[in-house]
């Protein structure tokens, strides 16, 4: 079955009880049983429900892995792959990412013994040097949030083979349709289903999925445990999501395009981010493991001036100033005082995530309202 024929009939099946088409939303938190134990597969929802369940093996089929989980959250779901860990572990961690796994990382799991390297995975080489007897996982972003950086997926699945380290790549960014980790050498891929996969800006959601069965009862045993499930009604929303995901990401990624050359040209701007273009650094390694180039660009003023930034998200009329990304209308963001402010300056810094940075989520509207907006605000 290919991708697209997947995101509409992967991993599902009709209703078994009236043959409905579309999985129902089990509006329920337990479950009749005839005698103690004696159950249809469901007692309690914390641990499994039906409509959870048809979502899970969504995820999984479109990630060619064998067992899905879906969480609370994007943030739960990293939570779960840290509880895999105990003190004294390591992780080596790409240096570039979402604010809310470096806040998670350093100010809860830090204090828990876990040792977090934050390193350039830019060049895959550099990788094995922070690389201990005590390493147990590598945390991948690619592209990263939110400096479009590139990172090679079966290079560093190699050298974590080699030290019988787990891998986990958030493909938030990339999606299944562009990018599967798991293809390419992954343990373990996350996603913020909040994005992309739901689409919509209506749903706040995370998700898990891995190949090796072990793997998958360890996390299956953490999400039961700890309770960072999503309900119900979400996984409804991010099924439904997940239908329209392939149409959707070919216009985000033709949008992106379009908006990414737009600004490279733009006299204001400085520097553009945006994986597509041939003198991106690593632009050979998306080319491999990328389908497309997805329709996240960030940018920069030129000048490095913060109020020039402020103002031009703040002019956008089109493009809506708010947190989050990837759902059907575009969206801007300020990351040095948003998404990655909980990173302190001096660290965001290092890599690139500067007081003028604007990160852009390109929606799929019409790409001449979208350029005509950007034209407007950067005055």
């Amino acid at each position: 079955m290919k991708f697209n024929t997947k995101t509409i009939h992967g991993g599902q099946q009709h209703d078994p009880a009236y043959g409905s088409v579309v999985p129902p939303i089990y509006q329920t938190s337990t479950y009749a049983q005839s005698t103690p134990g004696g159950h249809k597969g469901y007692e309690y929802s914390r641990t499994h429900n039906p409509t959870r369940n048809a979502l899970e093996s969504a995820l999984a089929s479109i990630e060619n892995g064998n067992y899905g989980l879906a969480f609370g959250s994007g943030l739960s779901a990293i939570d779960a792959v840290l509880k895999l860990l105990k003190p004294g572990d390591e992780v080596v961690s790409t240096n570039d990412l979402y604010g809310g796994t470096y806040r998670l990382f350093t100010k809860i799991y830090e204090d828990f013994g876990i040792k977090f390297h934050f390193i350039g995975m830019e060049n895959s080489n550099k990788i094995e040097a922070y690389i201990t007897p005590d390493t147990k996982l590598i945390w991948v972003e690619t592209p990263t949030n939110p400096m479009m950086n590139i990172i090679d997926i079966v290079a560093i699945s190699k050298i974590a083979k080699k030290h019988n380290v787990l891998l986990a790549v958030d493909n938030t960014f990339a999606t299944p349709y562009l990018q599967r980790p798991l293809d390419l050498g992954a343990d373990i891929v996350m996603h913020s289903a909040t994005k992309y996969l739901g689409g919509h800006s209506d749903v706040v959601m995370g998700a898990l999925i891995v190949e090796n069965k072990d793997l998958a009862e360890r996390l299956y045993f953490i999400q039961n445990a700890s309770g960072a499930i999503c309900g119900p009604q979400d996984s409804f929303l991010v099924l439904r999501g997940i239908k329209t995901l392939h149409i959707r990401m070919q216009r985000h990624c033709e949008n992106g395009r379009v908006v990414a050359e737009y600004l490279s040209n733009h006299p204001k701007i400085e520097n553009v981010y945006w994986p597509g273009f041939k003198n991106h650094p690593n632009h050979h390694i998306a080319v491999s493991q990328m389908d497309d180039f997805g329709g996240m660009v960030s940018f920069t003023t030129k000048g490095n001036n913060y109020d020039k930034a402020i103002k031009i998200v703040e002019n956008l009329k089109i493009f809506t100033l708010a947190e989050s990304l990837g759902g059907v209308e575009s969206l801007a963001g300020h990351p040095a005082s948003m998404t990655h402010a909980s990173i302190p300056k001096e660290e965001r810094e290092k890599t690139g995530v500067v007081d003028s940075l604007i990160r852009l989520s390109v929606g799929i509207e019409d790409i001449d309202d979208l350029i005509a907006d950007l034209k407007q605000a950067i005055i």
